[in-house]
Parts: C-alpha cells; structure tokens; sequence
C-alpha cells in the first residue's frame, strides 16, 4: 500500500558518472512527506551517490531533483539546509575541538538579514537571537539525552554519542527533511536502539527521514517504505512485506 500525500522530493531520471562510469543511470525515486523511507542496495549501488547529489555536493550530469515541487539542482548545500533539507555522514564530523554545546551553536539556522549592521544598531535583536539559539540546542541536548556532556569536547564522545551529536546538529537548522547515511552503522545495539527510537519520534512530530541502512532487519522494523537501488537506478520499492517477498530484490539482497 502506498503512502498518503504528495512526495516532499522526486528525483527525475537522474543522471551522475564519474570517469566515465555511470554512479546513477536515469534514476527517479519519491519519498513521501512524515515517512521514514529506507533505501537499500549492495554496495556500488548508488546510494550515496544519490544522497550526495539531491544535497548537492556533486551536480547531476542530467535529470531533475525538486524539493517541495521546487527544483533544487544547482543550488548550493547551505542554500538547500536554509530550505529545510539537512544531511548526516556515515562517519561523523563533528568540530573535534569544539565542546558538545558549541557544535550545535554553530550549526544554526542563519536568520534572513543577519548581518553586522544589525549587530550595531539593533544589538537587542542580536542578544535575543543568541537566546534563542541556545534554548534551542538545550532543547535537543535534553531531546537525544547528551544534556550531561554539553560541556564535553566533541573529540572525547564515543562513536555512538558522535552519532547523536551529528543527528542533533542536523536538527539545530529546523529541517522538515532529514537525510541520514548510516545512522547506526559501527554503534553498539543499546545505542542504536535510542537513536533508531528518536528517528521513529522526529517521523510522529512531522519531520521526514530519508535513510541508507545496510542492517536488512533495521530497515524492515523501522521503515514505512523502502527503495532498492541496483546499477544506479530503482529496481524495486514498496512497505517491507512487499521487498520481502519481491523474487528479484530477495535472490539480489537478502539471500534468498
């Protein structure tokens, strides 16, 4: 059965190759607003390709990427995080110097007109922006449950707490849409537990998660849909009962 309601992104026959090989070959996926979408596939498939390319880290060679029905190829990454699109690495980067309290600072959505010339005039405006901004990153401290390392350096966090400082700084910019590459890849399964539990919640309050996951049962458990990539384009989507028992998607990724 298909989600309700229009897809928040399409991608249209999209087209990225590097040195002459084709990373993604006229592939075009949807993903529905307030889902958690997975998407699947052996390594090579494309997966990061296509994550990377709707950021807009690589260009499209063709093909079309719309955004709330805008097309968004060409625009660049902090342009698309302002539109509400954000995305997180397979290996975290966080600021290793930085304390816990002081990557999120920094991750802030920038506010329209912010400029030096407001500083000066209207300094009030700024003080009550930097309020703001720090009731928000205590907010989401509290929400992941890093409240009791705010003040911890960045580099002294364990692989699954950098997990949760990546997924949190992402969430510092308000985005309705949240691409997450590995999200519990290398973490330990209490861990992953609490952060596939806090993606479930940002989905209930309204955001939209777009995920690679290798671990099949992650994906079946925690998906409302999957797409399969093969050779840089879809072979396969659907709820996880239908890619369960889909003859081509079983004998390619799940063993048969």
């Amino acid at each position: 059965m298909k989600l309700d309601g229009e897809p928040i992104l399409r991608t249209r026959d999209v087209v990225k190759e590097f040195g002459g090989v084709r990373a993604l070959d006229r592939c075009s996926v949807e993903v529905r607003a307030q889902s958690i979408t997975g998407l699947i596939g052996p390594n090579g498939a494309g997966k990061s390709t296509l994550f990377n390319v709707i950021i807009g880290l690589y260009g499209p060679d063709e093909g079309q990427i719309l955004f709330h029905g805008d097309p968004i190829e060409g625009v660049p990454t902090y342009q698309l995080v302002e539109r509400g699109i954000v995305k997180t690495f397979q290996i975290p980067r966080e600021l290793r110097n930085l304390t816990v309290m002081e990557n999120l600072l920094i991750s802030a959505k920038r506010v329209p007109g912010e400029s030096l010339l407001r500083v000066v005039f209207v300094p009030w405006k700024g003080r009550a922006r930097d309020r703001e901004v720090q009731e928000r990153a205590e907010r989401l401290l509290d929400f992941v449950g890093l409240s009791q390392l705010r003040d911890e350096y960045a580099k002294n966090l364990s692989g699954g707490q950098k997990k949760l400082l990546e997924l949190t700084r992402a969430l510092m910019s308000d985005p309705s849409m949240i691409l997450l590459d590995e999200p519990v890849a290398g973490v330990n399964p209490t861990l992953a537990t609490k952060i596939l539990d806090l993606i479930e919640r940002l989905r209930n309050e309204g955001k939209t998660i777009f995920l690679i996951e290798h671990d099949m049962e992650v994906v079946m458990r925690r998906c409302d849909w999957i797409i399969v990539l093969h050779q840089g384009r879809k072979l396969a989507e659907g709820a996880a009962a239908d890619i369960r028992k889909h003859e081509r998607v079983v004998d390619a990724y799940l063993g048969g």
